[in-house]
């Protein structure tokens, strides 16, 4: 990944004092201003290149589009829901998080919750409090033997199978994406959730909030399950329906409830908490000195090895840059780019309906996808209001209609790889195919123009589309020089059958492409 320059970053909430130190050790200049408003954040935001987060500050759309400098969002804990990722994709700023800073916090509030509901502890300690002796109506019930559904099986999923696995509980789950030899090898048979809830004692969800994930549990899955069934959420505030909850919670459908998380935080409702089968916290996953130092640690170490090009975790929008970290991908980056660069130049920034990029060869195999985002870099550079990058290229083109499509096969005798593009617009199609030969970025051919000599892709370079004659070379040398322009090197097709394209470099651009009008039946030009 070519280097990103981070220079200032914002702190915006409280964070250890790790992560300002670490940040500044390495050059970058850091703000801290804590439970700025919403429009102090849009007045703010202007002058960094960072931004650091934990939960409470909403990095909403409007913030992000004020934001004209901001490279990188970085959320100190797990879960990215406080910040508009959408709009930050398509801005191109990278979303990172720490996913596994708070993963034993959370896992073990978890467990303290699902202890706590089978044997009625902060009530039992309220009631002594208030100067009671109620042993009878605190009767709870052993963990021992019982069954513990887990919906959504990562880091914090795992930690608290293994840890309530201690206390004899059978462990059954769900997850998309987790493979389920994965989740047995570690004690956790999973099945589809139509099995999951009738066999549950109680539940624990561990899941991002997302649209598939809002009211996971609600009146049917709760109408599905065990009679007095108890549920736990250190998640997010949503997955379970609250409003359900409630019904369930009145009718004894369910137990109890742990939660630490809220669809409004601080609720206003407190029908919830005020409920005596629930207990409650004031969203406590993270909230320990460990978790807190590893986070603010964390984001600070990843954005740090981010701009030093050593490589990059947590990055919740940018995986494509996930391969970018090494000499050989800088190399094929530039490629791409230039290749793109050639061909918008070659279609006079007409409307683009297909693009087509096809890698070739062994060196290229896993280069593809970056590679297809770097080619959209150069076709789309100036296209639309932010600048494209190899984050957001891809988006950009899909928000304009454009069908983008890309392959790998493997080299026919090349030695080299080679990247063929093919751009479809609409009124022509025009194709190019790149190399890297000796580290540097060059031109084979350019629609059915084989070049003799490979283009280097560096420069001011000018293309035009000639029939061959042995008189061409002195009479575009005699008409640049009479633009003020010299011939710095030249690269002609090696079949001169029908009309080709030529590429000139030189000293300087034309002010004017209709100088080539007496000799040329097509022409454009760039700089690289």
């Amino acid at each position: 990944m070519a280097p990103i320059s981070i220079r200032s970053v914002l702190i915006s909430e409280s964070v250890d004092p790790r992560c300002r130190t670490i940040l500044e050790e390495n050059g970058i200049r850091v703000s801290e201003r804590h439970n700025m408003r919403n429009d102090e954040l849009i007045a703010e935001i202007k002058d960094y290149d960072g931004l650091v987060v934990r939960s409470a500050t909403k990095v909403t759309a409007d913030i992000i589009n004020a934001a004209n400098n901001l490279k990188i969002i970085g959320r100190a804990g797990t879960g990215v829901d406080n910040v508009d990722v959408d709009a930050a994709t398509k801005k191109g700023i990278i979303v990172m998080n720490t996913p596994s800073g708070n993963t034993i916090s959370a896992a073990e509030l978890t467990c303290a919750l699902l202890m706590s509901l089978s044997r009625n502890v902060p009530q039992a300690a309220m009631s002594m409090k208030q100067g009671k002796w109620d042993r009878k109506k605190f009767m709870g019930a052993e963990l021992f033997g019982k069954v513990l559904g887990i919906v959504g099986l990562g880091r914090i999923g795992k930690e608290v199978a293994s840890r309530m696995q201690s206390f004899g509980m059978k462990t059954i789950g769900y997850d998309p994406i987790t493979p389920p030899e994965v989740s047995a090898s570690w004690g956790v048979e999973q099945m589809a959730l139509e099995q999951l809830w009738p066999q549950c004692d109680y539940i624990t969800v561990h899941t991002p909030l997302m649209p598939s994930t809002v009211g996971l549990l609600n009146d049917e899955t709760f109408a599905k399950c065990k009679k007095g069934v108890k549920v736990v959420n250190c998640a997010r505030g949503g997955i379970i329906d609250e409003a359900a909850l409630l019904r369930a919670l009145e009718s004894g459908q369910c137990g109890g409830a742990g939660l630490d998380v809220f669809v409004e935080e601080p609720p206003k409702d407190h029908a919830l908490v005020d409920h005596p089968n629930v207990i409650s916290c004031p969203h406590l996953g993270a909230s320990t000195k460990e978790a807190q130092a590893r986070c603010g640690e964390d984001i600070a170490k990843q954005i740090v090895d981010m701009i030093k090009g050593k490589n990059l975790f947590g990055a919740v929008n940018a995986q494509v840059l996930a391969s970018t970290f090494s000499l050989e991908s800088h190399k094929l980056i530039k490629l791409a780019e230039a290749v793109g660069a050639v061909l918008q130049s070659c279609t006079a920034k007409q409307e683009y309906s297909q693009i087509q990029v096809n890698t070739e060869g062994d060196c290229m195999k896993s280069s593809t996808g970056y590679m297809t985002s770097a080619v959209l870099v150069g076709l789309l550079n100036g296209e639309f209001g932010c600048c494209p990058n190899l984050i957001n290229a891809l988006s950009l083109a899909k928000e304009s209609g454009i069908m983008v499509n890309q392959a790998h096969c493997e080299s026919e005798g090349a030695k080299d790889g080679v990247c063929r593009v093919e751009v479809v617009t609409n009124t022509c199609t025009v194709k190019a195919t790149g190399a890297v030969q000796g580290g540097v970025p060059v031109l084979l051919e350019l629609d059915d123009s084989v070049f003799r000599q490979p283009v280097s892709l560096t420069g001011n370079l000018l293309f035009f589309k000639a029939p061959a004659s042995p008189q061409l070379l002195s009479s575009v040398a005699g008409l640049l020089a009479a633009e003020g322009a010299e011939i710095e090197c030249f690269s002609a097709p090696s079949d001169h059958t029908e009309d080709r394209w030529y590429c000139v470099g030189v000293s300087s651009l034309l002010p004017d492409l209709g100088a080539l009008k007496p000799l040329a039946k097509e022409a454009a030009q760039l700089t690289i």
